[in-house]
């Protein structure tokens, strides 16, 4: 599993939302205080994105906006102070909405999560980051898109396919921004153009139970201690020890929330020599210990978008 697959795995312990928002006349929204990922594509007329230290930037129908690890930013009519928006409220908004012509229309989706937070990776990124999709090269995000729009949630299966279209999304956006870099800006943000970076990610992806040591993912990497620590630190944007910590707690999440694992097999699997070093690893991570976690999940696993 390559970083940014593994970074987007990390969010699936979140809750993921999508809604579609219809604006007219003067107005705005203020986005602040989320924990996760998430993006804004303006469906239709035009928008500003305005953030708390960058000039507004003008959207257009298509562009994406992509939130890589809560900023606070804010959309409206035209440029302003973040501080003059106010704060978006969700479930706001009148019933016929939806049957009301809109100035401006665009969808919101994200991955909020309630505990933890965003992978290093993605909270190494610039936030935001706005493009425009090529559908030359990447023809599955306008698909997406409309999947997202018509997805409801009282639909069966609802919560798997938002999750699986939320991924997508994100990753074809990222995808797009990578390759729209130059070749030595796009390697300090992909470590997996790193082969001996590479070469240590996917041991840690794979074998998250073996008892890694920093040595041993150098030897895997082909290099000293020192040098694959420097090397691996400026690549992914953490020191390995601290990524393979976040790894394997991602792994205990999504198996304690998707499987009916022990908590015993859960600490083996994830590299945890006994249950109780585990359970003072997670529960400093998610604040609340796996077993509590495991049923705060499941009691809310079906949960509104």
């Amino acid at each position: 599993m390559d970083v940014i697959s593994q970074a987007l795995a990390g969010l699936r312990v979140g809750r993921g939302t999508v809604r579609r928002f219809r604006r007219s006349g003067p107005w705005g929204l203020r986005y602040a205080g989320l924990t996760g990922s998430g993006f804004h594509v303006i469906l239709r007329g035009g928008a500003w994105l305005v953030t708390e230290d960058a000039p507004p930037v003008a959207l257009r129908p298509g562009d994406v906006v992509l939130i890589t690890a809560g900023a606070d930013h804010g959309l409206g009519h035209a440029p302003c102070e973040l501080r003059e928006l106010p704060p978006v409220v969700l479930g706001s908004d009148p019933p016929d909405e939806a049957a009301a012509p809109a100035d401006c229309e665009f969808l919101c989706g994200a991955y909020r999560l309630d505990r933890g937070q965003v992978h290093p990776y993605l909270a190494a990124l610039p936030d935001p980051l706005v493009l425009t999709p090529d559908p030359a090269r990447f023809p599955a995000v306008a698909s997406v898109v409309a999947l997202l729009d018509e997805t409801s949630p009282d639909q069966a299966g609802a919560d798997a396919t938002r999750a699986a279209l939320l991924d997508l999304m994100l990753t074809q956006v990222l995808r797009q921004w990578l390759e729209d870099m130059g070749e030595e800006d796009r390697r300090g943000w992909h470590p997996a153009l790193d082969p001996a970076i590479a070469a240590a990610l996917r041991a840690m992806h794979e074998r998250p139970g073996e008892q890694w040591t920093v040595s041993r993912l150098g030897a895997t990497a082909g290099m000293s201690r020192t040098a694959f620590t420097r090397r691996f630190t400026a690549a992914v944007g953490t020191p390995p020890m601290t990524y393979l910590r976040e790894w394997r707690l991602g792994c205990a999440a999504r198996l304690l929330r998707e499987s009916d694992a022990s908590l015993a097999a859960t600490a083996r699997r994830t590299g945890y020599a006994t249950e109780y070093a585990f359970a003072t690893a997670f529960r400093r991570r998610y604040g609340l210990s796996p077993g509590r976690f495991r049923q705060a999940e499941r009691a809310g696993g079906t949960r509104p978008a």
